[in-house]
């Protein structure tokens, strides 16, 4: 007989149970990262977040899981539902706190019910809604999970859409095979841009967790937090996780770094970005500067980032959520998925129908910008050894 149980912490799941549920190819679902952002002080209840992960049980054995969170915002999920919680508040009614079952802070695609079968995943999706009305909460919020696992849920949860921009390799084997498969309009925009960045001094450096210094982690910090500084925001991120990462996930953990010589002639490093790999996978999470120079966020953001792909095998980059301007680097659009359960029905009959009309309105937005490939035509991948 399966129970479902809610954790307050992941430390009460041994590593080895959790992540024997996922195959391991999206480092955000990891035990390592999840439990690493309880542990070292990212997560906390004055900022909206009190884990709360629910857990499926079949006798002793762990059979499903999702990480999960009660908000009281809506900060840090990136899919946006200020509307809704205005809604509620108009009516006398309290949408905070809800469930989120999803990544925080992560606008990453992957995987939210973690299950060792089919069976076992439409087991735990069958047994949020009565979890949730225990908890108390107005509703139930599952971010960005493949379309696949979609199918679990009934249509009762309500579905919504937003576009990414992801580069896929073609079989290209270096950037400027890459680049060949461009129009002349974007590849010579891109290469004049990198010129820029070549003729500016800079030089660039690829760490993993493993090789980082106490140095290269200070100042990834460092970088990470003068961007959410530039931005009015408070940086969430600890310089302890950073470190947590370097130590437990040390492959997955990428690091860009931009030196350039001070007028002394001694080397600085003016710039970085954070990435994590997983299975064929990059994904750019963070970047920071100090200088602020034309092209150097797109070189060590993107550019970069696909160079490392080219490198190590990877077929897929993703740099993070929106930004037209990824499209004319080679990042085409892809739609992301969210599935919402709102416990109050007459506000769940309110939304379907805007719902609806959001996901005609995000197609049509994605195949708008489909339009504008900055590619000559569909890639044909590119002969092995050629």
């Amino acid at each position: 007989m399966t129970r479902l149980q809610l954790l307050p912490d992941l430390s009460r799941m041994a590593a080895e149970q959790w992540d024997a549920l996922h195959d391991g190819s999206n480092p955000f679902v990891a035990h390592a990262f999840l439990a690493g952002l309880e542990r070292t002080g990212c997560l906390r209840p004055q900022w909206g977040w009190t884990p709360r992960h629910a857990a499926l049980f079949d006798g002793a054995t762990l059979i499903a899981a999702a990480p999960g969170y009660l908000k009281q915002n809506s900060h840090g999920e990136f899919v946006f539902d200020f509307a809704w919680a205005n809604a509620y508040a108009q009516l006398g009614r309290d949408y905070y706190p809800k469930w989120l079952l999803g990544v925080p802070y992560s606008p990453v695609p992957g995987p939210r019910l973690l299950a060792r079968d089919d069976a076992s995943r439409r087991a735990l999706g069958a047994a949020l809604p009565a979890a949730a009305r225990e908890l108390g909460v107005s509703s139930v919020h599952l971010n960005f999970l493949p379309e696949a696992e979609t199918s679990v849920l009934p249509t009762a949860w309500l579905a919504r859409h937003d576009v990414q921009f992801h580069w896929h390799d073609r079989g290209w084997d270096t950037f400027e095979r890459f680049l060949d498969a461009m129009t002349h309009k974007r590849r010579k925009a891109i290469r004049q841009e990198r010129a820029r960045v070549q003729a500016a001094g800079y030089r660039f450096r690829c760490v993993h967790g493993e090789e980082a210094s106490a140095a290269d982690l200070d100042a990834m910090h460092d970088f990470y937090c003068l961007t959410f500084a530039e931005k009015g925001n408070s940086p969430a991120l600890t310089r302890e996780f950073f470190a947590h990462l370097a130590r437990s996930m040390p492959r997955d953990l990428v690091l860009i770094f931009a030196d350039r010589d001070d007028p002394a002639g001694k080397p600085r490093t003016v710039a970085g970005a954070l990435f994590l790999r997983g299975g064929e996978t990059l994904y750019g999470r963070y970047w920071g500067s100090e200088e602020t120079a034309p092209g150097l966020h797109f070189e060590t953001c993107y550019y970069q980032g696909i160079e490392y792909c080219l490198r190590h095998g990877l077929r897929r980059f993703e740099p993070g959520a929106q930004g037209e301007h990824k499209l004319a680097r080679g990042f085409l659009p892809v739609l992301t998925h969210s599935r919402h359960l709102l416990l109050e029905p007459r506000f769940a009959q309110a939304l379907a129908p805007w719902c609806a009309q959001e996901r005609i309105a995000v197609a049509r937005y994605c195949d708008l910008l489909s339009s504008h490939s900055p590619f000559r035509d569909e890639p044909a991948p590119a002969a092995p050894g050629s």
